[in-house]
């Protein structure tokens, strides 16, 4: 933990535009429904959002649903709760449902509903007129069957149903928007013999989430919005310390399989460089690992950029985090999460804690910023809380 903490602190020293030695404009990915790829869980959220590779748990749907067929528990259900922008409102928060269950030493089902609640907002026609108030809201619900294919190696798909109802049809020409969206995964787990003096388990797990259609919110336009597409992947290694102590650590790595914005000449229509992102689903995750357009036009109309190899780079987002474990009955956690400043500069120190006593368990998170830039994450320093029921 302390290691990461000193890594936070050396990143946050060396800001990223002064690494680059220019002044680069942000070139960030958007998508719709972006609420399908928070952590909906304070176990991953502790851990710098890692869980492709971790240990299985309930909550293995948003990481690796891949994860089921692992589980220690013959059923097990949890409810997740995270203040959002807590410290700007007090009414918006992401609630999530889980429930999984062992069907055979084999094969396992998973069940999730998130449900993001967006607070309340008063809306006015173009005149500032006949104001509505009304609580926009966003849910998902997903179902996961995971299989073993080999002794130690599992597989899953998903499918999810997202629905984005952000204007209550005050608008007669724009409603709720929806997608069907599906997810593949694949885990693999085994014990190692590295170390003379105690037993340890490798693993890792590759995911590509929210493969789906695109959302509209307008019933008259032709313009629709990706959906976070998301590829996975990382390892993890638990070490069995002793009788009572364990200790994991973990590395995620994510990336937007979504094309990125291209580059247009200042003023005009005329794309200079990158790919157009106007394109299908599938060309627009196959394109999303080389269509970076490496440069951009600053406020002099000067070319700034490094590169479409480096920007390219720069789409990839890296988490770390250590898992310790007493008795099973007691943890604590550490992460950390980096996203380049390119890309949006998200930086951000996780910890927490977990108790279990008996079929119930507990886990909460923190999270601190460390980029030096106050509302860079809508969860810093808050507290999310979990509740877990474990039938053995």
């Amino acid at each position: 933990m302390a290691v990461m903490v000193v890594l936070g602190a050396r990143l946050y020293a060396q800001n990223q535009h002064e690494i680059l030695g220019q002044s680069l404009n942000p070139n960030v990915i958007t998508t719709a429904v972006p609420f399908v790829s928070i952590s909906p869980d304070a176990r991953g959220g502790s851990m710098g959002d890692c869980g492709v590779a971790s240990e299985a748990d309930v909550y293995s749907m948003h990481y690796n649903p891949a994860k089921y067929t692992f589980m220690d528990q013959k059923m097990s259900i949890g409810l997740g709760y995270s203040p959002w922008l807590r410290n700007l409102v007090p009414d918006m928060n992401l609630a999530y449902l889980a429930f999984a269950t062992k069907l055979n030493k084999e094969s396992a089902l998973g069940a999730t509903l998130r449900y993001f609640n967006c607070g309340n907002i008063t809306f006015v026609d173009g005149n500032g007129q006949n104001p509505m108030d009304y609580k926009p809201n966003e849910w998902a619900l997903d179902v996961t069957y995971s299989r073993m294919l080999t002794e130690y190696l599992s597989g899953a798909v998903a499918g999810r149903f997202i629905l984005s109802n952000l204007t209550g049809n005050y608008d007669a020409e724009s409603g709720a928007g929806w997608s069907v969206a599906a997810d593949v995964a694949v885990y693999y787990k085994r014990p190692v013999e590295w170390f003379s003096d105690m037993d340890a388990d490798f693993s890792w797990g590759v995911c590509i989430n929210n493969i789906g259609s695109k959302v509209s919110y307008k019933f008259t336009s032709l313009d629709k919005d990706f959906i976070p597409t998301t590829l996975r992947f990382g390892p993890s290694l638990k070490l069995e310390l002793d009788e009572y102590n364990s200790l994991a650590f973990m590395v995620d790595v994510t990336k937007l399989l979504v094309p990125t914005p291209p580059t247009y000449y200042p003023g005009t229509d005329s794309l200079v460089y990158g790919m157009s992102d106007n394109v299908s689903v599938p060309v627009g995750i196959i394109q999303s690992f080389y269509d970076a357009p490496g440069y951009s036009f600053n406020d002099q109309g000067e070319r700034v950029g490094k590169g479409s190899f480096y920007e390219e780079l720069c789409e990839y987002n890296i988490g770390v985090g250590a898992e310790y474990w007493y008795n099973n009955v007691f943890a604590v956690r550490a992460g950390y999460f980096n996203e380049t400043a390119l890309k949006g500069n998200r930086k951000y120190i996780t910890l927490g804690a977990a108790l279990k006593y008996n079929v119930f368990g507990l886990d909460v998170s923190y999270l601190v910023p460390v980029n030096g830039t106050v509302g860079t994450n809508p969860l810093e320093n808050t507290l999310r809380f979990n509740l877990s029921y474990d039938l053995k």
